[in-house]
């Protein structure tokens, strides 16, 4: 059973603030969303985000990552990114064309699943990678195209 936001809010020590709850809820089957996509989402639910301003927003960010409610991943050339999948250890598939992510489970074990050849006096906990291409529809012709569709 999935945790009510405003329980993962009190478990991690956080007031369960409407602004709070807002973003969490808008983030639950709405993985790798950006700041303005939240806020066009919390925005379009009416007054359930507590009137919560750009500046309210990223500071609910803020304060949801450094509580690990939320992870965010800054793919190159994308804006910063939030999701809900934390503690995992998961990386990302991007697509250079229509930009989506998919989440990809780690190949071995548990975090960090992969090691750095070497350490330099680091305890490493966390690997984060992200691999690049085009998704299934990017590399398809568009309607007219000759071209013929690129492999990655």
């Amino acid at each position: 059973m999935e945790q009510s936001a405003d329980d993962l809010l009190r478990s991690r020590g956080l007031r369960s603030t409407a602004q709070r709850r807002a973003v969490l809820t808008a983030l639950r089957g709405h993985p790798h969303s950006t700041a303005a996509d939240l806020e066009t989402r919390i925005g379009a639910a009416g007054s359930s985000g507590g009137g919560l301003s750009r500046q309210g927003l990223y500071n609910v960010l803020d304060d949801l990552a450094g509580a690990r409610l939320v992870r965010c991943i800054e793919p190159a050339g994308s804006p910063a990114r939030y999701e809900l999948r934390v503690g995992d250890n998961h990386h990302h598939l991007v697509c250079r064309g229509c930009g989506r992510i998919e989440d990809i489970d780690c190949a071995v074990g548990s975090a960090p699943c992969l090691a750095p050849v070497q350490e330099r006096g680091f305890a490493v906990d966390e690997a984060e990678i992200t691999w690049w291409g085009l998704c299934e529809e990017c590399r398809q012709p568009s309607p007219g195209s000759t071209a013929g569709t690129v492999s990655v």
